[in-house]
């Protein structure tokens, strides 16, 4: 059963703010539209699996059982979002020279590692695209039997024309050229919005990735992929449906036109259609200082721990953009840095190196001033999602005077059920994260801040202002006046 406020959800389909009802009581089936693993996951990618991975755990923790499906698309999405280009897996394997499986699984594990190092939860079910092929090549006979689809030299294409509201999550109605100036030209289509759900090898060709089909070999259409594994793993009509903003002009349109071309019926697929908006960097500064820093991996590299980035977007509301800046990804750091030492310190005090996260424990009994705190957190989170809101009160129930520390670590940990920062087990060593480059390690940084230290008592100042530029000149700003002792950080 759940309890406490109702979550409200802004829904792309009518743009408006809405109490969420599950289909079926006390369960929320949720789809996430996943990568296309050709590639290292962008931070504006993995953005979205923060977005994604957070409302997973407020539908957890608001008590609601929770099947959710993430897929791997690892065939079928061209070059162009706006089904035009190459597919992106070919191309890829073809410029490394790789066999396309292999392309496959090496990103689909970076990308899984870079979900662990954020402390995304593992969904229910990770659906990968090629496993699915048959399914797709039902699901389209069934659209073109149901009068939705006609085939072509190059593939079976969708008429859009054939479901009503085409383009209504997007906006766009298919008379309106601005809406699908992005879609492909291709000779005898009959709307210039009709897309491929099947799209034959051209002639001459052949691909590393493609099947027979009654329309020509070849290989499924992008939009196709996610309509068959929601509709398999979730039902016909099912609760959720996320995806980045960018998705919702064509990719998401189609895919609810596929469904409703499929069932015959005006359903969407997913009731509540959730996008996350851009991460933006308006100055570039991230990308031209020390070289591009575009992944996670190269954000650890220049020392920045991963869970600083989880914070960050944590940050901002997940439907506005997201600025993207060294200042801003130093100070989540220096914010999680300062979460996590104060937390180190209240777990030393209570004597337990891993304090349980026991739901019963956490729920237990518990005094006003800490049900009042997670009352406006859970007010927080379940209007739509509102971290930025949220974060704040962790810190109050870390400072909190009218709360035993049991009662403080009770409230954090049921808080970090919800913000999945691993708050209780951080260490400040944890997150001094060397950079790849750096010429001084961590332990000759500490030994040089103690000389500081140790000249400023003497009040040697010259000397004191000496080893800061120093430290300076190696990456490594001091932190002087921090509230938790002597520190630094590195520059970005």
């Amino acid at each position: 059963m759940t309890t406490g406020a109702q979550i409200t959800l802004f829904n792309s389909l009518g743009r408006a703010l809405q109490p969420f009802t599950p289909i079926e009581p006390g369960h929320a089936r949720v789809y996430s539209c996943g990568p296309t693993v050709y590639h290292y996951a962008h931070l504006g990618n993995l953005r979205a699996y923060v977005f994604t991975d957070t409302l997973r755990r407020v539908l957890d923790w608001k008590g609601y059982r929770v099947t959710h499906v993430i897929n791997i698309t690892d065939v079928g999405h061209l070059t162009s979002d706006a089904d035009a280009g190459e597919d992106k897996m070919e191309k890829a394997a073809a410029g490394t020279g790789k066999d396309i499986w292999e392309v496959a699984a090496f990103y689909t594990d970076a990308f899984k590692t870079d979900l662990r190092q954020l402390n995304i939860l593992d969904p229910s079910r990770w659906s990968i695209a090629t496993d699915h092929i048959d399914d797709m090549l039902d699901f389209a006979k069934a659209i073109e039997a149901n009068g939705a689809a006609y085939p072509l030299d190059t593939g079976l294409y969708f008429d859009v024309t054939k479901v009503p509201d085409y383009g209504a999550l997007a906006g766009a109605p298919p008379q309106d050229d601005g809406g699908v100036a992005r879609i492909a030209e291709v000779e005898g289509k009959r709307h210039p919005a009709d897309f491929a759900l099947w799209r034959n090898s051209p002639l001459g060709e052949t691909r590393q990735m493609e099947w027979d089909s009654p329309w020509g070999r070849g290989a499924p259409g992008w939009h196709l992929e996610c309509s068959v594994m929601s509709i398999k793993y979730l039902g016909a009509q099912f609760d959720i449906h996320t995806g980045g903003i960018d998705h919702r002009e064509i990719h998401h349109p189609n895919e609810i036109a596929q469904n409703q071309a499929f069932t015959c019926t005006s359903a969407t697929g997913a009731n509540y259609w959730l996008h996350n908006n851009f991460l933006v960097d308006r100055g570039g500064k991230m990308s031209k200082s020390k070289g591009d820093i575009s992944t996670l991996q190269s954000l650890i590299d220049r020392g920045v721990h991963p869970l600083a980035y989880r914070l960050l977007c944590l940050s901002a509301h997940y439907r506005s953009e997201l600025e993207f800046s060294a200042e801003a990804v130093s100070g989540a750091l220096t914010r999680l840095r300062r979460l996590a030492i104060a937390v180190q310190a209240l777990v030393d005090r209570h004597g337990e190196t891993h304090f349980p996260l026991d739901r019963e424990r956490l729920e237990g009994d518990l005094p006003k001033a800490a049900t009042d705190l997670l009352t406006q957190f859970d007010a927080a989170v379940s209007a739509d999602l509102m971290t930025p809101q949220a974060l704040p009160l962790l810190d109050q129930a870390i400072a909190s005077k009218a709360l035993s520390l049991e009662e403080k670590l009770r409230v954090i940990a049921s808080m970090d059920r919800v913000l999945g920062l691993g708050i209780l087990d951080l260490r400040r060593a944890d997150l001094r994260v060397r950079p790849v480059d750096a010429l001084i390690t961590e332990a000759e940084i500490d030994a040089r801040l103690a000389e500081r230290k140790e000249a400023r008592a003497a009040k040697d100042f010259a000397r004191s202002d000496a080893i800061r530029d120093e430290l300076a000149a190696q990456g490594v700003e001091v932190m002087d006046g921090d509230p938790l002792g002597w520190d630094w950080r590195v520059t970005l």
